[in-house]
């Protein structure tokens, strides 16, 4: 179970490799990125995974990394 009391099997995935949303581990954890807690959510995976790289970056690059 995770933290918000959702069991990570009930959770939606974002599949990198066909950009589908599952419900569930069904793909391999190399192809999947999530857990997220909706299917909307899943299926804005990518985005998510874009706007907290480029927020990662600009936040070590503030703190000179």
């Amino acid at each position: 179970m995770d933290t918000d009391g959702i069991e990570t099997d009930e959770k939606y995935w974002y599949n990198l490799v066909t950009g589908e949303v599952e419900h569930g581990r069904m793909s391999p954890s190399v192809d999947r990125a999530g857990p997220f807690a909706t299917r909307a959510e899943a299926e804005h995976g990518l985005e998510v995974l874009r706007a907290n790289s480029r927020k990662w970056a600009e936040d070590d690059a503030a703190e000179g990394r």
